[in-house]
């Protein structure tokens, strides 16, 4: 689309946005049928099945910008999504007007995940930082992220079933439950496993499109592919998440809102792997400037923070952790686009 003028770029923007922003409330509630049929529950539903399939148009885009050369782009894409969607959780918190989301929805494996994002960022950033190697031109730090996410997984599953401490109920905690109003008589498992794969397809679609538009208004406009990338791309392809979450809130699946941000998270973290192979100019992280690094210690405060109120867990209000972190994100918007 370099080609095309620039308005061509945005409206495409604009229509891949507004297909998001349409698939998202259907798609949660398939998504919550999904949880109490299968027995996942809305916590590992949130982290597996939405937060990956939220993460495919970012995860498109990623690598669209790594293959094409911007390895900038494609990291800050995937870290801008990051650290936008993690605020959404403080955004969350304003709409569940009933208690503090992080206390609703306190759990260990919630409790856990941004503390492995956290792990997972960290190694992103000395991967950037330290000594650069390649095998196939491809950095260690890659299958690294890789294991370290299955390793999540799978220690969620463990901590959410064998637990060895609890958190303390409240008459304000929602327990992850399976919700018989939300069952639909005669439909199948087949039935609900085809919708889900049709909707993930036109999710992934919406990717090509904004990685596309993307790289477009970067060659058009002499933006930053980092700041491109980070703010509005990086916006695009978290409105899956937006809409999830909050759906998911209107609908009280507390736990299916909360693990699918830090799944998302997660999964977008991946995409650096992915992206690496991608790149066929080294390794991204040795192409990673001051623009990355920023992003990357912000989704490290940012997660944390997150961390830090499902710890105090603060029954009602936004919360110090939730103001703090809209304060995070905007500073850290300020500064990446002062950066250049």
């Amino acid at each position: 689309m370099g080609g095309a003028p620039v308005w061509v770029s945005a409206l495409a923007l604009v229509v891949a946005a507004i297909v998001l922003l349409v698939i998202g409330g259907p798609f949660t509630r398939l998504v919550d049928r999904l949880a109490d049929r299968t027995g996942l529950g809305e916590t590992l539903a949130g982290i597996v099945l939405v937060g990956a399939v939220t993460a495919l148009p970012g995860l498109v885009t990623s690598i669209l910008g790594a293959a094409q050369g911007d390895a900038v782009f494609s990291m800050n894409n995937a870290l801008g999504g990051i650290a936008l969607q993690t605020t959404f959780i403080a955004l969350a918190d304003l709409v569940y007007r009933r208690a503090n989301l992080e206390h609703a929805a306190a759990s260990l494996p919630n409790l856990l995940a941004p503390i492995g994002l956290s792990i997972m960022l960290g190694t992103v950033l000395i991967a950037g930082i330290g000594p650069q190697f390649d095998v196939l031109q491809v950095h260690p730090a890659s299958v690294l992220l890789v294991f370290l996410y299955l390793y999540w997984l799978r220690l969620s599953r463990k901590v959410g079933a064998n637990p060895m401490w609890r958190v303390t109920p409240t008459r304000n905690t929602r327990r992850d439950e399976p919700d018989p109003a939300s069952e639909r008589p005669g439909e199948s498992m087949a039935a609900m496993w085809t919708k889900f794969a049709a909707m993930a397809a036109v999710v992934s679609a919406t990717g090509y499109v904004v990685g596309e538009s993307g790289l477009a208004v970067i060659q058009q406009t002499g933006m930053s592919g980092g700041v491109v990338g980070a703010v509005f791309t990086g916006f695009i392809t978290s409105l899956p998440e937006l809409v999830t979450v909050l759906y998911a809130v209107r609908i009280r699946a507390l736990h299916l809102a909360l693990g699918d941000i830090i799944g998302g998270n997660g999964f977008d973290v991946l995409f650096l792997s992915f992206s690496d192979v991608a790149y066929r100019q080294g390794t991204v992280y040795g192409a990673m400037t001051p623009q990355v690094m920023l992003m990357t210690v912000l989704g490290i405060v940012l997660n944390l923070l997150v961390a830090a109120g499902l710890i105090r867990r603060q029954e009602h209000g936004i919360g110090f952790e939730g103001v703090a972190m809209f304060a995070a994100y905007v500073i850290g918007v300020v500064f990446l686009v002062s950066m250049g």
